[in-house]
């Protein structure tokens, strides 16, 4: 699962996307404008952003700009209906990583994400796999296995799994899985984190010989590496 930010001003080509991401299992935020967009951008840590060209309040040159200005590397991908020469090298040079004319097919747009996602960020590697034990969490793959065993995760499970995973050895928190996984700024008053972590529990743990997933009471949970 990657999360991935829209910066574009079409309403129903924003829509178009995250649609189409959130079903390949990925986190998709949308932004209207390039104000808000730059702002999401810095607020939040993302694997790729996807910036229209033309925004309103900011333009997308302008956003990317900025981002690199402050340090900001995250793979940016240049969505514009200005394709020729000209206009793709004033957008890789001014900080994109990609450039794709519109229209676009969705499956390239789709490829472009995943090739963006797996380059090296400065600083470091992107992510894309995560391990504790013999459990293995690939993000690009959506998919998950323990040992050579296939565990089949709903979007839920996985988004809950990967920022469990991305935690590994330290207590993740009731609010801190409410806000980064559900999304909710409040505390919704029902058991719904209970109910994903038995069946998540279910999954990972139930029929392997070292339990990985573990309650800290009063504290939250944790996965991390069986005792030896």
């Amino acid at each position: 699962m990657l999360r991935i930010l829209i910066i574009e001003d079409d309403a129903s080509a924003a829509a178009y996307m995250a649609k189409g991401l959130t079903e390949l299992g990925h986190v998709a935020d949308q932004a209207a404008d390039g104000e808000h967009g730059l702002e999401l951008a810095q607020a939040s840590s993302y694997d790729v952003l996807i910036v229209d060209r033309m925004l309103p309040k900011r333009d997308g040159l302008s956003v990317i700009e900025t981002l690199r200005k402050s340090g900001d590397h995250t793979p940016v991908l240049i969505l514009s209906a200005l394709g020729q020469v000209d206009d793709r090298v004033k957008g890789l040079k001014s900080g994109g990583d990609d450039y794709l004319p519109k229209p676009y097919a969705f499956t390239e747009l789709q490829a472009r994400i995943e090739a963006l996602a797996r380059r090296p960020k400065t600083g470091g590697e992107v992510e894309t796999t995560y391990k504790v034990g013999d459990l293995t969490l690939d993000r690009l793959a959506h998919s998950c296995k323990r040992g050579e065993t296939e565990i089949p995760l709903q979007p839920r499970e996985f988004r809950l799994l990967e920022y469990l995973m991305q935690h590994s050895g330290r207590v993740v928190t009731r609010t801190m899985l409410l806000e980064n996984v559900w999304e909710y700024h409040f505390d919704p008053q029902t058991n719904v984190i209970d109910v994903h972590i038995s069946r998540l529990r279910g999954k990972i743990d139930k029929g392997f010989e070292a339990p990985l997933l573990h309650t800290i009471r009063g504290a939250g949970y944790t996965i991390r590496e069986p005792a030896h």
